[in-house]
């Protein structure tokens, strides 16, 4: 069974159609890239399994049970961690206060801190700080930091609820191109080392390719291609939809998703 699956899902808004009759499944240990030109879907899908929208129909079910419905702060204690394309840090706190917040959450010790907040899961977040390579950096503010490791910052938040499912809008957008591969290389990693799934929207298609395991494509709201790279990169619907036909065989699409 898949950890993710994603049935005939359907959200409009003003009599737009966002998203039209979309399925699609994803395996632990999968990373799979969501794709579409602007305005394809992607992120109201995003939204449906995140519990932020509500589809008018289908069905998203996370590791054997229906989530359509679910309040986002129960589906993120189910197991479905969460980055977002503008990072969702507090600048005026440090790197280890911020992860220690999103471990307080999880705990559900936000509300009953009558013990300064510094003295739970210290090491708990200096221990997630540490696999995305930001323990050096724990003392620091987060508004202080390059934008690159923000981003890391945010990804250690997002494993505070020992996720199954990794949803990661945009993850490396902004940053320069060697940043880029070390934020993907690192999510590969926990992929495999703690059989995580990771469904990501990106729109760098050098990233598209070189990590993703899968992909699926949207245009107009609908589901037009899925597959593994030479697939897509071949689907003449692909490159209809990012290029109005106009590319010649085995050309890959290098702009915006």
């Amino acid at each position: 069974m898949s950890l993710l699956s994603v049935q005939h899902i359907t959200m409009a808004f003003d009599n737009v159609t966002a998203v039209d009759d979309v399925s699609f499944e994803l395996d632990a240990g999968e990373i799979l890239a969501l794709l579409g030109p602007n305005g394809a879907g992607k992120s109201t899908c995003f939204n449906i399994i995140n519990g932020q929208l509500r589809p008018a129909c289908g069905s998203v079910c996370f590791d054997g049970q229906e989530i359509v419905g679910v309040r986002p702060r129960d589906i993120w204690r189910l197991g479905v961690g969460r980055t977002f394309q503008v990072s969702a840090t507090f600048g005026s706190m440090t790197v280890l206060e911020n992860v220690q917040m999103a471990l307080l959450s999880y705990g559900k010790r936000l509300l009953r801190m009558w013990s300064p907040a510094a003295e739970f899961y210290r090491r708990e977040a200096l221990a997630l700080l540490e696999r995305v390579g930001m323990a050096d950096d724990a003392k620091r503010c987060c508004g202080t930091l390059s934008y690159g490791d923000v981003k890391r910052v945010e990804l250690a938040m997002a494993l505070a609820n020992r996720p199954k499912l990794l949803l990661m809008d945009e993850p490396t957008a902004g940053m320069a191109p060697a940043e880029r591969h070390e934020m993907m290389a690192m999510t590969q990693r926990l992929v495999r080392e703690d059989g995580l799934a990771v469904l990501f929207t990106e729109h760098s298609m050098d990233i598209v390719f070189g990590f993703a395991d899968r992909m699926i494509v949207l245009a107009r709201g609908k589901l037009i291609a899925e597959g593994d790279g030479e697939t897509i990169r071949n689907d003449e619907a692909v490159r209809a939809a990012y290029f109005g036909g106009q590319v010649q065989p085995g050309d890959v699409p290098v702009e915006s998703v």
